[in-house]
């Protein structure tokens, strides 16, 4: 009787020295470390391309409506304003963007050389010219209504003729110029029978 009056006592330290019950406390430090959030990676990527950003234009006109307008916008980003990219583009009303193209600092600055007064120009004075190009990008003289006049000639290439022609019977359709280099005049102009953005031409590349 004396002996079973012990014997629980010896499985005590037993069960304290098995290794099946400390391995019980493994899983609770493995979940601990997998609740650990990851880095996120993509937060710092946008802000990295915020601080790149040196020059927005903005301009809100009626385009691929002619009632209700659409957002132009020219973001140059780069390490400076001499060496950067410019990115156009327009957005609808309703968030869609349905324009772009990648213009470079040396498409806005060429055009410098017509305002020239001897061979060669400042830092700081080809800075101001871009800086000035992109302010008028979006003036009133480059938004034309309507896009095509009577007058204005098919000049053939990659825009069908049945296109060319629906825009030149809309009184309401709105036509955009933009310079690209020294002599590159394009107009662009949203086509109803397409529902897309349309080169209509470019003069002088």
């Amino acid at each position: 009787m004396r002996f079973l009056r012990f014997f629980p006592l010896l499985l005590l330290p037993i069960a304290c020295s098995n290794p099946k019950a400390t391995r019980t406390q493994e899983p609770a430090l493995a979940s601990d470390t997998a609740a650990a959030e990851p880095l996120d990676t993509a937060r710092a990527a946008k802000v990295t391309a915020q601080s790149d950003t040196l020059k927005v234009v903005r301009r809100r006109h009626p385009f691929s409506s002619p009632s209700v307008p659409d957002l132009f916008m020219l973001a140059l980003r780069g390490p400076n304003l001499l060496s950067g990219e410019a990115t156009f583009t327009i957005t609808d009303a309703g968030g869609q963007v349905i324009f772009r193209e990648v213009l470079t600092a040396a498409d806005l600055e060429a055009a410098l050389v017509y305002e020239m007064k001897g061979n060669t120009a400042s830092q700081a004075e080809r800075e101001a010219f871009v800086r000035r190009r992109m302010d008028e990008f979006f003036a009133d003289k480059n938004f034309h209504r309507p896009a095509l006049t009577a007058k204005d000639t098919y000049p053939g290439g990659s825009l069908d003729r049945t296109t060319w022609d629906d825009l030149q019977r809309r009184p309401d359709a709105i036509g955009f110029d933009y310079l690209v280099g020294k002599e590159d005049r394009r107009r662009i102009a949203w086509s109803p029978l397409k529902k897309q953005v349309i080169k209509l031409h470019s003069s002088g590349g």
